[in-house]
């Protein structure tokens, strides 16, 4: 059993930045690939961004260039640093364990001035 739990969602105007972080409990972080979801109102929950066990990372592309993703395998937690934030980017994120079935409760984010 896995619990992730994310942080760092808030309200930003356009062009600004924030970081999102997720925090794995239990064992076994870096053996796990890792994503990030959103979901919209509206809209179905889709990946942003990946990040497997070797730091390889990939990316939807209306983020790319914008945001980055990374791991930090000694403190079990995984960050989005997102750039340059649109009114498009307003969503819920979630992170997940990639191939499992483990879900954070998610982080709301509002890019709007």
């Amino acid at each position: 059993q896995v619990r992730l739990v994310e942080s760092g969602g808030g309200l930003v105007q356009p062009g600004g930045s924030l970081r999102l972080s997720c925090t794995a409990s239990g064992s076994g972080f870096s053996g796990y690939t890792m994503a990030w979801y959103r979901q919209s109102p509206g809209n179905r929950r889709h990946v942003v961004a990946r990040i497997d066990t070797n730091g390889r990372a990939e990316y939807r592309d209306p983020v790319e260039g914008r945001f980055a993703i990374s791991r930090d395998n000694a403190k079990n937690t995984m960050y989005l640093q997102m750039n340059d934030l649109k009114p498009e980017d307003t969503a819920t994120y979630y992170c997940k364990v990639e191939f499992e079935n483990y879900w954070g409760q998610g982080t709301h984010v509002t890019v709007s001035s």
